[in-house]
């Protein structure tokens, strides 16, 4: 097929760094590698252009400078000029990121009325032929935009929003909260599900050290009693440095470690430097790396560098579908994780991780210090991680479910190449 991948969000560049791109780039890669055409209508870029997507096509909507309303108003343009371009191309498939502002899939997508005439919204989107679509939604963002940033026009976000919903072929969202919250806001359900987030386990694979499958002859753990590990460990993180991570937990847990557990965090954003702080406070700089910004394309070396990973998000609301624990998970590392939102059941509620109390110091300190002083377990978990990884969440199984739920429901998938009369 080919397939027109809509993304106005002006705070997601397609070649950018933080979860958000990389998350944009894996799905252009599992539909490319499916043999779909893929061509990319944007409104920002980035300049770290990871060379296997080098070739994709992509059609830049610049915006003009300016916040607030003004922002808004330019991403309204934006969608209104997008979808134009779109509906002239030759698509197949409208796949588009929930963006605030942005009705491109339902600008396209406005089904025919009995006769096989246009319906009026697809009339006054100027639409020739209804394209069938899928709306990914990753957050609430009319909330999150309201908390943690600034919404000028709340209203004609939320119309968008609700034309967004109503109108798209298949509603996709990253967990069951957020599936939720497409509801209330209008949704209908019977076009609604709910896609965890992937990885590509192509692209992040374990270290040549770690096997790809589970050992036969390993033995199954047993608590340590006050054993210490016999060299240095290494934990990793891997994210954007903001307070809903909760890498300022991380930190004072790995003050608490055995002083062998030395800390590598990848990735930068608003908390670097009071981190950097909190880590030279807590007596422990000597044994944290900060390496700020790293391109998606060295993640899966800096994974290699890792002995057991975390995710040690705070206690509060949790409608994510981690990236990060996804990607360890491939890497074939043990993780040690928050019971929080949907982590406990990917991670097999304890079977491929530790889990812990959300914002408990101590609990974190402590399975660290557990996984470091045993490498027997460490192992296990990192040959159960990846085989999971592999088998169950790959984004090529993602694309494949999604377009397959697209093409067998009457209701959400009107038929390809409908003209509308």
């Amino acid at each position: 097929m080919r397939i027109a991948y809509a993304l106005l969000d002006p705070g997601i560049g397609v070649f950018g760094t933080k979860g958000a791109s990389v998350h944009v780039q894996e799905v252009i890669r599992a539909l490319r590698a499916d043999g779909h055409e893929v061509s990319v209508f944007c409104t920002r870029t980035n300049d770290d252009v990871p060379s296997d997507l080098a070739d994709l096509e992509v059609h830049r909507h610049r915006l003009p400078k300016g916040t607030g309303a003004e922002r808004e108003r330019a991403v309204v343009a934006a969608s209104a000029a997008i979808a134009e371009e779109i509906a002239a191309g030759d698509f197949d498939l409208v796949y588009e990121r929930y963006s605030l502002f942005s009705d491109v899939a339902a600008r396209l997508t406005a089904p025919a009325a009995p006769g096989g005439r246009a319906t009026p919204a697809a009339a006054a989107a100027g639409a020739v032929r209804a394209i069938p679509s899928i709306l990914e939604v990753n957050a609430p963002l009319i909330d999150e935009q309201r908390h943690h940033r600034s919404l000028a026009d709340e209203a004609g976000a939320r119309a968008a929003t609700h034309r967004q919903l109503r109108g798209a072929s298949l509603v996709t969202c990253v967990s069951g909260a957020v599936a939720e919250w497409t509801l209330t806001e209008g949704a209908d359900p019977a076009r609604v599900v709910v896609t965890p987030n992937g990885v590509n386990t192509r692209r992040i694979t374990p270290r040549p050290a770690v096997p790809a499958t589970r050992p036969q002859t390993l033995p199954e753990k047993t608590p340590p009693t006050n054993a210490v590990p016999e060299g240095p460990v290494t934990v990793g993180f891997v994210g954007t440095l903001k307070p809903w991570h909760g890498t300022d937990l991380l930190l004072r847990a790995i003050a608490r470690t055995d002083e062998r557990l030395r800390l590598d965090v990848c990735g930068t954003g608003p908390q670097q430097p009071e981190l950097e702080q909190l880590a030279a406070r807590l007596g422990i700089a000597d044994r944290v790396r900060f390496r700020g910004a790293v391109a998606p394309e060295q993640v899966p070396e800096v994974l290699h560098g890792i002995d057991i990973a975390a995710a040690p998000y705070p206690a509060g609301e949790h409608y994510f579908s981690p990236l990060k624990v996804y990607e360890y998970l491939a890497a074939g590392l043990p993780v040690v994780a928050s019971a929080i939102g949907t982590i406990p059941e990917l991670l097999g509620h304890g079977a491929l991780g530790v889990l812990v109390e959300p914002g408990d110091v101590d609990a974190l300190a402590a399975a660290l210090d557990d996984l470091a002083a045993d490498p027997a377990c460490r192992a296990r978990l990192a040959a159960d991680a990846r085989e999971a990884a592999v088998s169950e969440h790959d984004w090529q199984i993602r694309c494949r479910e999604l377009l397959q739920r697209l093409e067998i429901d009457p209701v959400a998938a009107p038929a390809l190449r409908e003209v509308l009369l």
